[in-house]
Protein backbone atom coordinates (compact mmCIF):
# COMPACT_ATOMS: atom_id res chain seq x y z
CA UNK A 1 0.00 0.00 0.00
CA UNK A 2 1.59 3.22 -0.66
CA UNK A 3 2.63 5.82 1.83
CA UNK A 4 2.60 9.72 2.07
CA UNK A 5 4.25 11.96 4.16
CA UNK A 6 1.92 13.56 6.71
CA UNK A 7 1.78 16.96 6.74
CA UNK A 8 -0.03 17.34 9.88
CA UNK A 9 2.48 15.65 11.70
CA UNK A 10 5.65 17.68 13.84
CA UNK A 11 8.04 16.56 11.44
CA UNK A 12 5.85 17.14 8.46
CA UNK A 13 4.57 20.83 9.20
CA UNK A 14 6.74 23.40 6.55
CA UNK A 15 8.69 20.73 4.86
CA UNK A 16 8.69 19.91 1.67
CA UNK A 17 9.16 15.83 0.80
CA UNK A 18 13.29 16.73 0.18
CA UNK A 19 13.68 17.33 3.99
CA UNK A 20 11.61 15.10 5.31
CA UNK A 21 13.19 12.12 3.49
CA UNK A 22 16.49 13.43 4.47
CA UNK A 23 15.87 12.32 7.90
CA UNK A 24 15.61 8.86 7.25
CA UNK A 25 17.83 6.23 8.72
CA UNK A 26 21.28 6.68 7.30
CA UNK A 27 21.25 2.57 6.86
CA UNK A 28 18.35 2.67 4.46
CA UNK A 29 18.65 4.69 1.36
CA UNK A 30 15.61 6.77 1.38
CA UNK A 31 15.89 7.41 -2.12
CA UNK A 32 17.86 6.94 -5.35
CA UNK A 33 21.55 7.80 -6.14
CA UNK A 34 23.80 8.12 -8.86
CA UNK A 35 23.69 4.21 -9.91
CA UNK A 36 20.09 4.19 -10.55
CA UNK A 37 19.89 7.98 -12.76
CA UNK A 38 22.76 6.11 -14.73
CA UNK A 39 21.43 2.49 -14.97
CA UNK A 40 18.52 4.25 -16.23
CA UNK A 41 19.47 6.53 -18.52
CA UNK A 42 21.66 3.68 -20.22
CA UNK A 43 19.13 1.27 -20.40
CA UNK A 44 16.79 3.44 -21.75
CA UNK A 45 18.98 4.74 -24.61
CA UNK A 46 20.05 1.53 -25.72
CA UNK A 47 16.29 0.13 -26.03
CA UNK A 48 15.01 3.45 -27.83
CA UNK A 49 17.94 3.34 -30.36
CA UNK A 50 17.37 -0.35 -31.05
CA UNK A 51 13.99 -0.31 -31.26
CA UNK A 52 14.39 2.41 -33.46
CA UNK A 53 17.08 0.93 -35.52
CA UNK A 54 15.01 -2.43 -35.71
CA UNK A 55 11.35 -0.86 -36.59
CA UNK A 56 13.79 0.81 -39.28
CA UNK A 57 14.87 -2.02 -41.05
CA UNK A 58 11.49 -3.73 -41.28
CA UNK A 59 10.11 -1.56 -44.16
CA UNK A 60 6.61 -1.55 -42.08
CA UNK A 61 3.69 0.13 -43.20
CA UNK A 62 3.11 4.09 -42.15
CA UNK A 63 0.57 3.00 -39.80
CA UNK A 64 2.22 0.10 -38.02
CA UNK A 65 5.67 1.56 -38.18
CA UNK A 66 4.00 4.95 -35.99
CA UNK A 67 2.46 2.36 -33.61
CA UNK A 68 5.55 0.83 -33.16
CA UNK A 69 7.70 3.89 -32.28
CA UNK A 70 4.46 4.50 -29.95
CA UNK A 71 4.90 1.41 -28.17
CA UNK A 72 8.60 1.87 -28.00
CA UNK A 73 7.73 5.65 -26.00
CA UNK A 74 6.23 3.16 -23.66
CA UNK A 75 8.72 0.31 -23.69
CA UNK A 76 12.24 2.47 -23.43
CA UNK A 77 11.54 4.32 -20.74
CA UNK A 78 9.86 1.86 -18.41
CA UNK A 79 12.75 -0.68 -18.92
CA UNK A 80 14.65 2.49 -17.71
CA UNK A 81 13.17 2.51 -15.08
CA UNK A 82 12.46 -1.17 -13.98
CA UNK A 83 16.22 -1.29 -14.09
CA UNK A 84 17.13 1.67 -12.17
CA UNK A 85 14.44 0.22 -9.40
CA UNK A 86 15.75 -3.26 -9.59
CA UNK A 87 19.54 -2.50 -8.29
CA UNK A 88 18.59 -2.30 -4.71
CA UNK A 89 15.37 -3.89 -3.00
CA UNK A 90 13.38 -0.63 -1.72
CA UNK A 91 9.20 0.09 -1.34
CA UNK A 92 7.68 1.88 -4.36
CA UNK A 93 6.92 5.36 -2.16
CA UNK A 94 10.78 5.60 -2.18
CA UNK A 95 10.58 6.17 -6.13
CA UNK A 96 7.47 8.91 -5.22
CA UNK A 97 4.86 6.09 -6.02
CA UNK A 98 2.90 7.28 -3.09
CA UNK A 99 -0.87 8.77 -2.29
CA UNK A 100 -0.91 12.52 -2.44
CA UNK A 101 -3.87 15.00 -1.45
CA UNK A 102 -6.78 15.87 -3.84
CA UNK A 103 -5.08 19.51 -3.97
CA UNK A 104 -1.76 18.56 -5.54
CA UNK A 105 -4.17 16.64 -7.79
CA UNK A 106 -5.95 19.32 -9.37
CA UNK A 107 -2.54 21.55 -8.96
CA UNK A 108 -1.83 18.83 -11.93
CA UNK A 109 -5.05 19.05 -13.63
CA UNK A 110 -3.78 23.41 -13.70
CA UNK A 111 -0.34 22.44 -14.50
CA UNK A 112 -1.08 20.66 -17.53
CA UNK A 113 -3.77 22.71 -19.13
CA UNK A 114 -1.27 25.75 -18.67
CA UNK A 115 1.62 23.68 -20.31
CA UNK A 116 -0.96 22.60 -23.38
CA UNK A 117 -1.65 26.17 -23.59
CA UNK A 118 1.71 27.68 -23.29
CA UNK A 119 3.60 24.81 -25.77
CA UNK A 120 2.20 26.28 -28.57
CA UNK A 121 3.82 29.76 -28.50
CA UNK A 122 7.05 27.49 -27.23
CA UNK A 123 7.29 26.08 -30.32
CA UNK A 124 6.63 28.96 -32.79
CA UNK A 125 9.48 30.73 -30.61
CA UNK A 126 11.48 27.77 -30.97
CA UNK A 127 11.10 28.09 -34.86
CA UNK A 128 10.98 31.45 -35.64
CA UNK A 129 14.60 31.99 -33.65
CA UNK A 130 16.72 28.75 -35.13
CA UNK A 131 13.87 27.99 -38.34
CA UNK A 132 13.51 24.33 -37.10
CA UNK A 133 10.15 23.20 -37.82
CA UNK A 134 10.66 19.42 -37.72
CA UNK A 135 9.67 17.20 -34.87
CA UNK A 136 10.18 13.55 -34.40
CA UNK A 137 6.48 13.04 -32.95
CA UNK A 138 4.75 13.44 -37.00
CA UNK A 139 5.24 9.91 -36.18
CA UNK A 140 2.51 9.53 -34.08
CA UNK A 141 0.43 11.10 -35.72
CA UNK A 142 0.77 8.48 -38.89
CA UNK A 143 0.18 5.69 -36.31
CA UNK A 144 -3.12 7.58 -35.39
CA UNK A 145 -3.71 7.36 -39.29
CA UNK A 146 -5.06 4.14 -39.97
CA UNK A 147 -8.79 4.20 -38.10
CA UNK A 148 -10.16 4.14 -35.00
CA UNK A 149 -8.44 1.16 -33.35
CA UNK A 150 -4.74 2.53 -34.50
CA UNK A 151 -6.33 6.12 -33.06
CA UNK A 152 -7.30 4.61 -29.73
CA UNK A 153 -4.07 2.42 -29.21
CA UNK A 154 -1.98 5.33 -30.20
CA UNK A 155 -3.75 7.51 -27.86
CA UNK A 156 -3.43 4.96 -25.30
CA UNK A 157 0.31 4.53 -25.51
CA UNK A 158 0.96 8.79 -25.78
CA UNK A 159 -1.73 9.89 -23.67
CA UNK A 160 -1.71 7.82 -20.63
CA UNK A 161 1.18 5.22 -20.25
CA UNK A 162 3.94 7.43 -22.00
CA UNK A 163 2.96 10.14 -19.17
CA UNK A 164 3.31 7.20 -16.03
CA UNK A 165 6.68 5.73 -17.09
CA UNK A 166 8.31 8.78 -18.43
CA UNK A 167 7.53 10.49 -14.69
CA UNK A 168 8.48 7.39 -12.72
CA UNK A 169 12.06 7.17 -14.62
CA UNK A 170 12.46 11.41 -14.49
CA UNK A 171 10.77 12.04 -11.80
CA UNK A 172 10.67 8.99 -9.37
CA UNK A 173 14.82 8.80 -10.09
CA UNK A 174 16.25 11.42 -11.92
CA UNK A 175 14.62 14.10 -10.40
CA UNK A 176 14.89 12.27 -6.55
CA UNK A 177 18.81 11.64 -6.88
CA UNK A 178 19.27 15.01 -7.32
CA UNK A 179 17.25 16.42 -4.37
CA UNK A 180 19.82 15.56 -1.82
CA UNK A 181 21.62 18.79 -4.12
CA UNK A 182 18.90 21.05 -3.47
CA UNK A 183 15.97 22.42 -5.36
CA UNK A 184 17.49 24.70 -7.60
CA UNK A 185 20.04 21.41 -8.98
CA UNK A 186 17.36 18.70 -8.94
CA UNK A 187 14.05 20.33 -11.13
CA UNK A 188 16.63 22.28 -13.44
CA UNK A 189 18.46 19.16 -13.71
CA UNK A 190 16.19 16.47 -14.15
CA UNK A 191 14.51 19.27 -16.24
CA UNK A 192 17.40 19.45 -18.90
CA UNK A 193 17.81 15.90 -18.83
CA UNK A 194 13.92 15.45 -20.20
CA UNK A 195 14.10 17.87 -22.44
CA UNK A 196 17.56 16.68 -24.04
CA UNK A 197 16.45 13.23 -24.24
CA UNK A 198 13.77 14.21 -26.43
CA UNK A 199 16.55 15.88 -28.76
CA UNK A 200 17.02 19.02 -30.11
CA UNK A 201 13.90 19.78 -32.33
CA UNK A 202 10.71 21.57 -31.46
CA UNK A 203 9.78 19.11 -28.81
CA UNK A 204 12.58 20.49 -27.07
CA UNK A 205 10.42 23.43 -25.72
CA UNK A 206 7.70 21.74 -25.30
CA UNK A 207 9.87 19.43 -23.03
CA UNK A 208 10.66 22.46 -20.64
CA UNK A 209 6.95 24.08 -21.24
CA UNK A 210 5.87 21.62 -19.45
CA UNK A 211 8.96 21.25 -17.03
CA UNK A 212 9.49 19.68 -16.99
CA UNK A 213 10.26 21.89 -14.49
CA UNK A 214 6.62 22.42 -13.33
CA UNK A 215 6.59 18.52 -12.91
CA UNK A 216 9.84 18.41 -11.24
CA UNK A 217 8.61 21.32 -8.78
CA UNK A 218 5.36 19.61 -8.10
CA UNK A 219 7.40 16.19 -7.21
CA UNK A 220 9.45 17.83 -4.98
CA UNK A 221 6.90 19.85 -3.07
CA UNK A 222 4.92 16.68 -2.47
CA UNK A 223 6.71 13.81 -2.76
CA UNK A 224 4.64 11.92 -5.26
CA UNK A 225 4.40 11.18 -8.72
CA UNK A 226 0.87 11.65 -9.32
CA UNK A 227 0.75 14.82 -9.47
CA UNK A 228 3.04 14.84 -12.16
CA UNK A 229 1.28 12.27 -14.08
CA UNK A 230 -1.71 14.09 -14.31
CA UNK A 231 -0.17 16.87 -15.46
CA UNK A 232 1.34 14.98 -18.44
CA UNK A 233 -1.82 13.14 -19.46
CA UNK A 234 -3.53 16.33 -19.97
CA UNK A 235 -0.55 17.71 -21.81
CA UNK A 236 -0.03 14.31 -24.25
CA UNK A 237 -3.66 13.14 -24.30
CA UNK A 238 -5.04 15.46 -27.36
CA UNK A 239 -1.74 15.58 -28.97
CA UNK A 240 -2.45 12.65 -31.12
CA UNK A 241 -5.95 13.33 -32.22
CA UNK A 242 -4.98 17.14 -33.36
CA UNK A 243 -2.38 15.57 -35.31
CA UNK A 244 -4.66 13.27 -37.38
CA UNK A 245 -7.59 16.27 -37.42
CA UNK A 246 -4.67 18.79 -38.63
CA UNK A 247 -4.17 16.32 -41.70
CA UNK A 248 -7.30 15.81 -42.39
CA UNK A 249 -8.40 19.79 -42.60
Amino acid sequence: MMSKVPSNSPQGQGKTFATVSEQSSPNKPSRPGWLEIVVGLVVFGAVARRGVLLSGQLGLDPVVYGLALAALSVIAPFAGFAAAALLRLRSWSAFGVRRTTARWLLIGVGAGVVAFVVRGFAVMAYTALTGDSSTPQEVFGDGGSGGVMSLILTTLFIGLLVPLVEELLFRGVITNTLLRYGPLISVVGSTLIFALAHGINTVFPVALVFGRLISAEMFRRSGSVWPGVIAHVINNLPTVFVMVLIRTV
